[in-house]
């Protein structure tokens, strides 16, 4: 598991090929495994594979949305708040957890953050939840650039670590 940490960095350019579907299904299998604040599982994924429509997403913010330019897939993670009251929690386990397993996949990916973002036209979380016909009462935590990559960036290594952050029993 270290390693993989070591290794995931953000990548916002990748290649044009399609992202075959049993990596898909991991992904997906992966983010429903995520746990959840008193198993109340308020997750739902929106897996967006047109290039228009991704076209579309990249709007949704001011900065940030770059992984969207080539991205051959993106997913929407969002949460019933209806369901859990601590849904941003849960959707940031789930996102954490994408993450790593399209690392492990071969694959790259972003965290586009939605939530609490804002857009020339207003609210990012507005305009994705009007993009998808996401309903009022759920929340979007972020999208998910994901595809192959197509630039390198170094692991992190041991000496990249601040352990002066590091405590123990108090502060």
């Amino acid at each position: 598991m270290l390693d993989l940490l070591k290794q995931r960095r953000s990548i916002r350019k990748y290649k044009d090929k399609p992202i075959e579907k049993n990596k898909l299904e991991r992904l997906l299998k992966s983010v429903l495994l995520a746990p959840s604040s008193m198993n109340k599982k308020p997750l739902e994924f929106i897996v967006i594979e047109e290039k228009e429509t991704i076209n579309k997403l990249s709007s949704c913010k001011t900065m940030g949305t770059l992984g969207l330019n080539t991205a051959p897939m993106a997913i929407a993670i969002i949460a019933n708040t209806e369901v859990s009251d601590v849904w941003i929690e849960d959707s940031s386990i789930a996102a954490t957890i994408l993450s790593l397993q399209a690392e492990a996949l071969g694959l790259g990916s972003c965290w586009i953050q939605v939530r609490n973002r804002e857009s020339e036209n207003g609210s990012s979380e507005n305009k994705v939840k009007s993009i998808l016909n996401i309903p009022d009462k759920f929340g979007v935590l972020a999208l998910f650039s994901i595809g192959y990559k197509d630039e390198s960036k170094n692991s992190y290594n041991e000496s990249d670590l601040d352990c002066s952050k590091i405590h123990f029993n108090k502060f």
